[in-house]
């Protein structure tokens, strides 16, 4: 009884923390963490340790599957140089500095232990981060890097830690023996979670039933994960590899019901995992500092070596900034040499006839590496990062989860274990609250301005225009097109088919026309407003009927499930930037 109140209360706090952030301009996780904290100190709370195990093993893995499904790989390829150095070099670099640190601070701690605890700390979390720059409008190609970086730097991180330890324990008696475990658990990690994706998506693809699609959607994290971690790869890259494969594959082969499912079911894991970890670690500040042993290093002495910790972290960060913004740069020149040279290739083929069927294979080859690399160009130059997008990339490192649970996770003969965990916490919520509270100052600062949204709708437009036109080929054929050729299909429900393309894209083409202009002007927000009103008329009429008991239940409820289903269509998408 007493674990089912907790969990509502909990879910109530995460609610409500949620709903006011978004008035009082404050990410969530800080609010959380705050809650947390002072729940802590109230008479009658309990203490509350939460096991490293259940986070690393149990809600890791479905958090960072939530994030990898909704990371378009387009954009995760366009950025992956940035996302590597910030992921992977930065994250190493960032540990053995702080390992640096930590050996000459504590004298009774091995460098071995030092490096894994600055592994620990090494991995920021783009929760926080992301939600105030979704909310203030950063632009798409920063919070790409964020997103990229969050989802890649826990499997570093926790590779290293792994291999620190091991060091640690003496399992590990070379440097170069722990570099090919790392590259062990790594190339593993990326064939599994490949392969898990290739697996799952393919079952899904034969399902029809809603319910068990679902149900294999939810256990796609730890077939993932689990076969990973049995054979001592990175179960945590796996996963990310997995919810990549599966996110890029699902608009082609999985149906609209089930994209629709997994992005609610999945956004409400994710709010409710990650946000509940940021409400637990507020909640173990009591029980960490009441474990710290006071005859070797004071709970007040850790938690001054967490605060230096900080600031070399900081540090670190911007520092590194400096050349990743230069190397950025750079790589637009070069990308605009390659492409130039391409184009030069591609005028050569164009105007020189292929001799065989090779020489045409070739050609159409680069015409399709041509176009990418122009899309990639014009990405790269629409949304370059200068320094401003560096800096708050630089101020963008909070920690969370991975290093709350990974301290926790450290072996109990390990020097100073409690105040090594009191350290590691301290840096988690001292980066979040301080950097992600001043993150939204930061960013006003600067002057950063996100995606034009006029210039979207008119993108969205001419889109629609042109996947419509294709659409509306198959229409030369309608009795081919609904798989019954020689059968003659009515004009009239050919010409109503057409008429729903082309009123979809008129619909866009006035929102991208109108975006000053009131919203009963246009003549499509008039039709829709009114196609509404009906809708709701009948809903209406469809619950009196509800109420008599005149039809039988299953009819009422095909007749709701149509209802739902057209006033989804008619209302109009929200941008989710």
């Amino acid at each position: 009884m007493e674990l089912g109140i907790y969990g509502v209360i909990g879910i109530a706090v995460l609610v409500a923390a949620t709903a006011f952030s978004k008035k009082l301009g404050v990410a969530a996780p800080i609010l959380l963490v705050a809650a947390g904290v002072g729940f802590s100190f109230l008479p009658g709370i309990p203490s509350i340790s939460l096991p490293s195990e259940v986070v690393l093993d149990g809600l890791l893995p479905p958090i960072l599957y939530a994030a990898a499904i909704s990371v378009p790989i387009v954009d995760f390829r366009r950025n992956l140089s940035t996302i590597t150095s910030l992921s992977v070099v930065l994250v190493i670099a960032t540990a053995f500095g702080a390992g640096f640190l930590l050996y000459a601070l504590l004298p009774d701690l091995n460098f071995a232990a030092a490096v894994a605890l600055g592994a620990i700390i090494s991995p920021p979390d783009a929760v926080a981060a992301t939600s105030i720059g979704r909310r203030l409008g950063l632009p798409p190609r920063i919070l790409t890097v964020l997103e990229g970086e969050g989802l890649v730097n826990d499997a570093t991180a926790l590779v290293l830690l792994r291999s620190a330890l091991a060091v640690a324990a003496g399992g590990i008696i070379s440097p170069w023996a722990g570099v090919l475990d790392f590259f062990y658990a790594v190339t593993l990690a990326i064939v599994i979670g490949l392969a898990a994706g290739f697996v799952t998506v393919y079952i899904r693809s034969k399902l029809h039933d809603p319910v068990l699609d679902t149900a294999i959607s939810l256990a796609v994290p730890f077939v993932a994960f689990m076969p990973a971690e049995g054979i001592h790869a990175s179960g945590v890259l796996a996963v990310v590899v997995a919810g990549l494969y599966t996110g890029h594959a699902s608009p082609a082969l999985f149906a609209a019901q089930s994209r629709i499912s997994d992005r609610i079911n999945w956004r409400t894991v994710q709010f409710l995992l990650e946000n509940g970890v940021f409400l637990l670690i507020g909640l173990e500040i009591r029980t960490l500092i009441e474990d710290v042993k006071p005859g070797t290093l004071s709970a007040g002495n850790a938690v001054i070596i967490g605060l230096i910790a900080t600031v070399a972290l900081i540090i670190l960060r911007f520092v590194w900034m400096g050349p990743l913004v230069f190397a950025l740069h750079r790589r637009a020149e070069r990308a605009e040499k390659r492409t130039f040279t391409m184009w030069l290739l591609l005028g050569y083929f164009r105007t020189h006839p292929s001799p065989n069927r090779r020489a045409t294979r070739r050609r159409i080859r680069t015409e399709k590496i041509y176009d990418r690399r122009r899309f990639d160009l014009a990405q790269l130059r629409g949304e370059s990062i200068d320094w401003r997008g560096g800096a708050v990339l630089g101020w963008s490192g909070m920690r969370g989860v991975v290093t709350l649970a990974a301290a926790q996770s450290l072996p109990e003969n390990i020097a100073y274990r409690e105040q090594l965990i009191l350290i590691a916490f301290t840096v988690a919520v001292v980066t979040l609250v301080v950097q992600g509270g001043t993150l939204p100052f930061v960013i006003r600062l600067l002057g950063i301005r996100g995606v034009d949204e006029a210039q979207d709708r008119e993108k969205l437009a001419i889109l629609l225009d042109e996947i419509s036109f294709d659409g509306l080929v198959v229409l030369d054929d309608p009795s081919a097109a609904i798989g019954q050729e020689g059968t003659e299909v009515d004009p009239d429900v050919v010409e109503r088919v057409r008429q729903s393309s082309f009123l979809r894209a008129e619909s866009a083409w006035e929102r991208a026309n109108a975006l000053g202009a009131e919203p009963g002007e246009t003549p499509h927000h008039q039709y829709r407003e009114l196609r509404l009103a009906v809708v709701e008329a009948e809903r209406q009429s469809l619950l009196v009927a509800r109420s008599r008991g005149s039809y039988p239940s299953r009819i009422l409820s095909q007749a709701q499930a149509m209802l739902d289903l057209e006033e989804t269509r008619l209302r109009p998408p929200r941008s989710e930037h």
